[in-house]
């Protein structure tokens, strides 16, 4: 492809880009939240998270794909991934396709790409109302996993993990006019190949790392990112509107465009890079606790106080 097709290509964006966000964090950054998370919880915590992932209909696979020492922690790590990977099972449908035959262990087999994400009436001047429902779908699975029924409980803790990640992603809680930052084309020089032209959601996306770090691997970000201050923890709509905020501060998820294509600074990547990393140890923390809320202990006001 010559640079003028690229151009013209990226140019397109805009009028293409989905009503949701197509993902947050890739895979390595789930993982490192779900690892950060898993070493704050309690051991109380852990035997109870591990024992509803046996029970998962996907627990054999995540058990192939995991590259720890101690598996129930692989197992963890990898289902912190599930909420994306469904997207492109087909055993999983979305809205509007037809319906796949509901398998045992699943509420319902929808892919629910609308939970990962909330955008607001000026983020999309085509609605008037918010879409996307990442803060009362993770407030209503937490509460599930807290009081819900034993399937419930299974269903709902790899969905937990994994929004708790997407709510920290600024990109998934506001924009401009652009999807979440998906119709807003960049270039950027610090990554190689296909990477260096992409949208800007995607960019974010990917600072974690590789999508693939696993096992030792996934070691060097974890000491990095376990290092940095614990942060206060909230609640789930503080965790929102927290996201929104960085997402209104110039300069801090959204550089200054420079044409019909911005070519990220070394400035900026340096700046970004370092909210990312701040934005996943948050939200490692916070999960750790949040589940310790809800798995560490036999108190139901204490499981619940969370989402107040």
């Amino acid at each position: 492809m010559s640079a003028r097709q690229l151009v013209a290509a990226l140019l397109l964006l805009p009028a293409f880009w989905p009503p949701a966000p197509a993902l947050a964090w890739n895979a390595a950054g789930h993982r490192l939240v779900a690892a950060l998370a898993w070493q704050r919880m309690t051991p109380t915590a852990r035997q109870q998270a591990s024992a509803l992932l046996l029970r998962h209909p996907d627990y054999a696979r995540w058990l192939k794909r995991q590259r720890e020492a101690d598996a129930a922690y692989g197992v963890f790590l990898e289902a912190s991934t599930w909420a994306d990977e469904i997207r492109h099972d087909r055993r999983f449908h979305d809205p509007g396709e037809k319906p796949t035959a509901r398998l045992p262990g699943f509420p319902d087999m929808l892919r629910h790409g609308n939970w990962h994400f909330r955008d607001t009436p000026e983020e999309n001047r085509r609605r008037t109302t918010p879409e996307g429902e990442i803060d009362t779908r993770l407030q209503g699975l937490a509460r599930d996993l807290a009081e819900g029924s034993a399937d419930r409980r299974v269903y709902a803790l790899p969905w937990v993990i994994h929004l708790t990640g997407d709510i920290h992603q600024p990109l998934h809680t506001a924009g401009r006019y652009d999807g979440g930052g998906n119709g807003f084309p960049v270039e950027n020089p610090h990554a190689g190949g296909k990477k260096a032209f992409t949208s800007l959601h995607a960019y974010w996306d990917d600072l974690p790392g590789a999508p693939w770090l696993r096992g030792r691997q996934l070691e060097p970000p974890l000491r990095r990112l376990a290092a940095l201050p614990a942060p206060a923890q909230g609640n789930v709509a503080q965790w929102l509107t927290e996201s929104r905020a960085l997402v209104k501060q110039e300069g801090r998820v959204y550089p200054a465009r420079t044409g019909p294509i911005t070519r990220l600074t070394p400035e900026f990547h340096r700046r970004a890079q370092a909210l990312a990393n701040r934005r996943l140890a948050t939200a490692g923390a916070r999960l750790g606790r949040l589940l310790n809320q809800v798995l560490g202990f036999g108190n139901q006001q204490s499981r619940n106080s969370f989402a107040d």
